[in-house]
């Protein structure tokens, strides 16, 4: 019986299935992708991630990224992070450039600790994002529960971040399945709820489009320090505390968002082929 290869890796638990297809191509549908995640019979993971080869030639690789629930995601800081080192090790280069739905992301890989990564320019228009009907970006109609009025942005996917005084209060997943799915979100949305810890300090927790609660989310991580500056609750540089750990986001003044984080290998193996068979 065929055996496909995988690598299990996580940023600050944010945990993938990685796949392996720049030589030999692999069919991941939404199928296959929710029975490789599935945490009972599958190896378990909140996203599955397929390297393969990159259409653009600046690039090293391409990423194709799937959610738990079988739905494709345009951008994941803390996978791209995993690649990153992943493929510098391969060749020894400090530097990665990756191929992703969401554009060309640029990795630096200073330590297995410490990795960052331009996540590309924070859209924050409402056509960006997307939303459904022309509305202030700032204070978006939408709430459930305690959670109300999110600022919302793009980060290589579509982000809804609450600011509240509790983060860890919050119900979220009770609230994150109905606001993930409004109807102001034409392509679904990450909910992130965010509170301040002091200065330069966020508290976030983060339900995952597709995936649900994660223990870090990086791109949302992102969006919580845009959110925040332009609200004025923050500068443009916080650390944002997760269930997993912490992450350096940095919004640089020409628009870019920079994130800085760990990666982690947490095993190898192989699986039969016929799991891809659901």
């Amino acid at each position: 019986m065929r055996r496909i290869p995988f690598r299990k890796m996580h940023g600050l638990g944010n945990d993938f299935v990685v796949l392996d297809a720049r030589r030999d191509p692999l069919a991941i549908d939404a199928a296959a992708a929710r029975a490789l995640a599935d945490r009972h019979t599958g190896i378990g993971c909140d996203q599955v991630i397929l390297i393969e080869p990159p259409r653009q030639p600046e690039a090293a690789a391409r990423l194709r990224i799937v959610n738990a629930d079988g739905s494709a995601a345009e951008a994941c800081g803390n996978a791209t992070r995993c690649v990153a080192w992943l493929l510098a090790g391969e060749t020894g280069a400090r530097r990665v450039r990756l191929e992703t739905a969401a554009g060309l992301l640029d990795a630096e890989i200073l330590s297995l600790a410490q990795i960052t990564v331009d996540m590309g320019p924070a859209r924050t228009g409402w056509r960006e994002i997307p939303l459904a009907r022309e509305v202030e970006t700032l204070a978006v109609d939408v709430a459930a529960g305690p959670l109300a009025h999110p600022c919302c942005s793009n980060i290589g996917n579509p982000h809804a971040t609450f600011f509240v005084a509790d983060a860890d209060s919050v119900d979220l997943a009770a609230l994150g399945p109905g606001l993930e799915h409004d109807k102001l979100f034409p392509e679904r949305a990450n909910i992130g709820v965010a509170s301040l810890q002091g200065p330069g300090r966020i508290r976030l927790r983060v339900w995952e489009r597709g995936a649900g609660i994660t223990r870090a989310c990086g791109s949302g991580a992102c969006a919580a320090v845009v959110a925040a500056h332009r609200l004025g609750l923050s500068l443009r540089q916080a650390t944002v505390a997760l269930d997993g750990g912490d992450l350096e986001i940095s919004w640089r003044e020409d628009g870019h968002v920079v994130m800085t984080g760990p990666a982690a290998l947490s095993f190898e193996g192989t699986f039969a082929a016929a799991l891809l068979g659901g």
